[in-house]
């Protein structure tokens, strides 16, 4: 069986962030989602809000980093969870957990709250940077840097 979900979307608020009684940090967050398709009438395209949680590092990382209006890739699995609300009913909701969040947009211009974590480096190799006003980054004729 297969339960595997990737969204992109904008926060609709920013992230809640939380600790458990042992102090495990659990990040709840909103994301709106626009559909592939507009109506035919011409009408404005519809969007839908998904509830998401994140856990641990990866809850702090959101709450950190990612503020409402914030394009977000969230990737990870769909649950179904029951409650009972105050009147007794009950209800099901479903979330994404999130396992994995990357950015969808880049830094804002005037944003100075936000500054992305360093590039990775896997096994000597460190990604390269790109060129002044350029989108692509610049390579190394050597292709003994490359980490595959």
């Amino acid at each position: 069986m297969l339960n595997h979900i990737t969204l992109m979307g904008r926060l609709v608020a920013d992230p809640e962030l939380r600790r458990t009684g042992s102090g495990v940090a659990v990040a709840s967050f909103r994301i709106a989602v626009d559909r592939d398709f507009a109506p035919k009438d011409g009408g404005e395209r519809k969007a839908d809000f998904i509830s998401c949680v994140a856990w641990r590092q990866t809850g702090e990382f959101i709450s950190k980093y990612f503020t409402k209006g914030r394009m977000i890739v969230v990737d990870g699995r769909l649950e179904m969870r029951d409650w009972t609300d105050r009147d007794g009913n009950k209800r099901t909701t479903a979330e994404v957990i999130v396992d994995n969040a990357y950015f969808g947009d880049s830094k804002r211009d005037g944003d100075s709250s936000y500054s992305a974590p360093a590039a990775p480096s896997f096994g000597g190799y460190s990604a390269p940077t790109a060129a002044p006003g350029s989108d692509f980054a610049m390579l190394d004729d050597n292709d003994a840097q490359l980490p595959f």
